[in-house]
């Protein structure tokens, strides 16, 4: 076997269509503006779509401006180009939300990181999601220099 190469197998699309990496994150292709985002939440497994509607519209209505990209299979945010505040990827039973600079945030979101300025929320099934403190984050993390990606 060549040097690098991997042996596994090329992943396979689901019945309905979408490659969906470990934890089944959708692979949805590099992209940017609210289409891609928006492929990417239907691609998003179970009730973790819901989820991902709600996030993204508590942040468009926090952010009306808001820039959108699909990068490493991930939705970001930001208020200028290549430069984002949060994101949210899916896990086998949560979705994780991470706060790019999300140590400077009051009250701090409550997963920690070991990137100092990176904090996370997790959402489970059954979660509630706090929208205002969800949208209090969102605005605050809005107004922080975004992390250039």
């Amino acid at each position: 076997m060549a040097e690098g190469k991997s042996k596994r197998a090329p992943l396979k699309p689901g019945p309905d269509g979408i490659v969906r990496l470990s934890g089944g994150n959708p692979q949805i292709e590099k992209g940017y503006g609210d289409e891609v985002v928006q492929r990417y939440i239907a691609a998003m497994p179970g009730w973790q779509s819901a989820v991902g509607k709600r996030l993204d519209a508590i942040i468009e209505k926090t952010v009306p401006d808001v820039k959108k990209a699909v990068k490493w299979n991930t939705p970001f945010y930001g208020v200028e180009p290549d430069h984002y505040f949060v994101s949210y990827h899916c896990l086998t039973k949560y979705v994780k939300v991470a706060f790019h600079k999300g140590s400077q945030l009051d009250p701090k979101p409550p997963g920690t990181s070991k990137q100092a300025d990176v904090r996370y929320l997790d959402i489970y099934e059954n979660d509630a999601i706090d929208e205002a403190q969800f949208a209090d984050w969102v605005r605050q993390a809005s107004k922080l220099p975004g992390e250039k990606l």
